[in-house]
């Protein structure tokens, strides 16, 4: 399943956070009707939705008609009313002890989701996960060189610091956003960061 799969499948939005650490994704992908999202921010909808409580508990997928019972504040049936009228939560886990969880939603206006699609979305999500993992073969020189790129050192200091070439610091920096899947050394030294490498 591509993006463009997803969005086909969902047509009134989908949201995605990706490995979710203490508080927030390392990736979030909102594509939810601005309006929804305004209301649902504004009111705070969050404390009191029924898909969240589902999506930080469990593992696999659950339609949102399923939790209808389990909505005292009837934050689906606003939803409902923003053009979410039927929707599909899926969420996985790592099963360890620094285990990070991803999930999403994904809505339509005019109908449930089929358990094929439910399928596809869990494969979909899962994959996605698993894409983000942290990499194993980041070298120390080249963690070392991101550490430096965090705290905001230019390359010409990086290299001082290290007693190494700037050219030396140029490939460690390469080699390193090649590994991470960056475009910049900030990105990279970020996207490190964010995986508790430095």
């Amino acid at each position: 399943m591509t993006p463009q799969d997803v969005e086909r499948v969902s047509p009134s939005g989908h949201y995605i956070a990706l490995r979710i650490g203490f508080a927030f994704p390392m990736e979030e992908i909102n594509a939810l009707p601005t309006d929804w999202i305004d209301h649902y921010t504004k009111n705070r909808l969050m404390l009191f939705d029924p898909v969240m409580r589902w999506a930080y508990a469990n593992t696999g997928f659950m339609r949102w008609s399923d939790l209808r019972g389990d909505d005292p504040h009837g934050v689906l049936t606003m939803a409902a009313a923003f053009g979410l009228r039927f929707g599909l939560t899926v969420a996985v886990f790592d099963e360890n002890l620094e285990g990070h969880r991803s999930f999403a939603s994904f809505t339509r206006p005019d109908r449930e989701f089929e358990d094929l699609e439910a399928r596809l979305l869990v494969a979909f999500l899962t994959r996605r996960h698993l894409e983000m993992l942290p990499p194993t073969n980041l070298t120390n020189a080249e963690l070392e060189a991101l550490a430096m790129v965090k705290d905001g050192k230019r390359l010409k200091q990086i290299a001082f610091d290290l007693g190494v070439t700037e050219g030396a610091v140029k490939q460690r920096l390469k080699n390193a956003k090649v590994k991470l899947g960056a475009h910049t050394s900030t990105q990279a030294a970020t996207m490190a960061r964010q995986f508790k490498l430095i």
